[in-house]
Order: C-alpha cells, then sequence, then structure tokens
C-alpha cells in the first residue's frame, strides 16, 4: 500500500491527511497528479516569486522565454483539455488554440488567480468524466495531423507536459538566483528512480 500525506485546501499549511494513492481509481490518480503539478506552479507565484519582473525576465539560455510565458503555456493545455470534455459530443479540439499573452503571463496575481482557476476545474471536472472517453485530437506538426485518442491519455499528457516546462522554469528561475524546491521540474520517473521522498515520487514502478 502506498500511503501519501497530502495537504488539504481546508486545513492549515501544517495539517495534513493521509490517502491511500494505490487504492483509488486510475482517473483520480491522474487528477491527483495533475492538481499537484499545477499547485507546484501555485507554490510558486504564491510564496516564491516577489515581483512581476522575474514573471517577464527574459532567459539568456532559452530564447524569448520566460516564466510567465511557461506557466501560462502549460496552465492552457489542461484548460483546453477541460472545456473539450466539458462540452457537448463529438469532443473535438487541438492545443494549438492557446490564447498568448494573457495577463497571467506578467502579473503575479493574475498567474495566482488563473492557477487556482485551473485548479479548481481539474478538482470539479475530471471525476465527472470516463478515463475512456474518447477525444479527436487536431495538431499542427507543422502538418495538419488527426488523432483519436482518450481523455485518460491526455490528461496524461497535460501533467506531465507541464513537468516539462517547469524544468525551463527551474532554468529561468536559476538564472534569476531563484531558488526552487528539489522536484520542481522533474519527471514522476525521475523522482522515483532518484528515491524521492516529494509527493510525486512515493510510487513505486
Amino acid at each position: 500500500m502506498i500511503q501519501l500525506n497530502f495537504r488539504s485546501d481546508r486545513t492549515p499549511a501544517c495539517s495534513y491527511f493521509i490517502i491511500d494513492v494505490a487504492s483509488l481509481s486510475p482517473l483520480i490518480q491522474l487528477q491527483f497528479v495533475s492538481t499537484t503539478v499545477l499547485q507546484q506552479a501555485l507554490d510558486l507565484v504564491e510564496n516564491i516569486l516577489t515581483s512581476d519582473d522575474q514573471l517577464t525576465a527574459e532567459s539568456k539560455f532559452l530564447p524569448g522565454s520566460t516564466i510567465g510565458k511557461h506557466l501560462r503555456h502549460a496552465r492552457d493545455h489542461f484548460i483546453l483539455l477541460i472545456e473539450c470534455v466539458s462540452g457537448p459530443t463529438p469532443h473535438i479540439f487541438s492545443y494549438d488554440t492557446r490564447i498568448r499573452n494573457r495577463p497571467m503571463e506578467n502579473n503575479l496575481s493574475e498567474a495566482r488567480e488563473a492557477l487556482k482557476q485551473v485548479i479548481s476545474r481539474v478538482k470539479e471536472v475530471v471525476p465527472t468524466v470516463n478515463l475512456d472517453l474518447p477525444l479527436t485530437l487536431n495538431a499542427v506538426t507543422p502538418f495538419m495531423q488527426t488523432f483519436e485518442t482518450t481523455f485518460g491519455r491526455e490528461l496524461w499528457f497535460a501533467g506531465l507536459h507541464a513537468v516539462h516546462h517547469w524544468s525551463m522554469v527551474r532554468v529561468i528561475a536559476g538564472e534569476l538566483g531563484i531558488k526552487l524546491n528539489d522536484d520542481f521540474g522533474f519527471a514522476p520517473s525521475t523522482l522515483i528512480y532518484k528515491g524521492s521522498e516529494a509527493l510525486l515520487g512515493k510510487a513505486k514502478i
């Protein structure tokens, strides 16, 4: 049995309860991963970054990249997926219909609210959707491609896609002299391999 200490949104920061993640359905396990990854970003803008300038500072090593852009980009994938399954059938969507230059890219307050919103939507919608719900994904590769997929697969992708962008956030934070938690920007498989005590490193392959 795998048990994790998980903080409740309704309790003080020092209060925790135990959940047996192994006993949860695969869908709720994916929801747990998604909300944990998104919570990392929320913690970043609530407790680590201290100025809007840190969101908009351009990386020297990743030209054109900013922390704000990576946060917005990853959040958009969750929103597009959630909006798709919340609408009528057939469920057809594209990750390429993102709106760039949102306020959350350059304003800490806006970033906090945007991330709180997506976490709330994931918690609200995911339990109501079938893991195997069929979806049609249109993608620019740069050639137009159409793929048949499922909600579970895309929720998994959204979480790991966010981790990928958190790793780039980690690079930019390092350039700015900002120290992040040891697990920020590392894939669950890497954390498990390293024997990390982080939430996403608890399960064993």
